[in-house]
């Protein structure tokens, strides 16, 4: 006999039944914290979501985190550069668990208009595991929200994040033997 059958018939429609984890991966997709971070113009329309006009807030992902120990989102907002990449790895290895990135922007995903500079580079997956791409020069706030409510779907479903996760690490294993 299942749980919700013992709930008595007068209490079935005010009375949820879940089960822990999914309750916490409820609240978890629905009160994300990005890390405020950006590296070119994206980042102004990554800004732009948390005003009055985009309203990020009613989704519960208004808490831009300065700090990544804080954070659990990391949105790669603009052009990557080899030079600044250390510092993206480390602020997303600093990161606690669960954590998720987004690719927003055309430099972001695959080097933009620059993808031919020696200094670019090409597709922060690379070096991060994305969970979301947000294609665009630059995209619009309305597209990173629909970003974010796909990876809020993510976070909901988690064997769809173990299975691309894995794929990721495995071609990243055959970049690092190919190099």
């Amino acid at each position: 006999m299942e749980i919700a059958e013992r709930v008595p018939e007068s209490l079935r429609e005010n009375v949820f039944v879940v089960k822990l984890d999914e309750l916490l991966r409820w609240a978890h997709a629905n009160s994300i914290w990005p890390l405020s971070s950006g590296l070119a113009c994206c980042a102004i329309e990554m800004m732009t979501t948390a005003t009055a006009r985009f309203d990020l807030a009613r989704f519960g992902y208004e808490v831009f985190r300065p700090c990544p120990r804080q954070a659990d989102l990391f949105i790669v907002a603009g052009t990557l550069t080899w030079k600044m990449a250390p510092a993206v790895v480390r602020l997303y290895e600093e990161m606690p668990e669960p954590k998720y990135v987004i690719a927003m922007g055309a430099c972001a995903i695959a080097g933009g208009p620059f993808a031919d500079s020696y200094s670019v580079v090409s597709g922060v997956d690379e070096l991060l595991p994305v969970d979301v791409y947000i294609p665009g020069c630059p995209p619009r706030p309305e597209a990173l929200i629909d970003g974010m409510l796909k990876l809020r779907e993510k976070i909901l479903h988690p064997e769809r994040v173990r299975a691309e996760r894995a794929c990721w690490a495995e071609r990243a294993a055959e970049r690092a033997v190919n190099t």
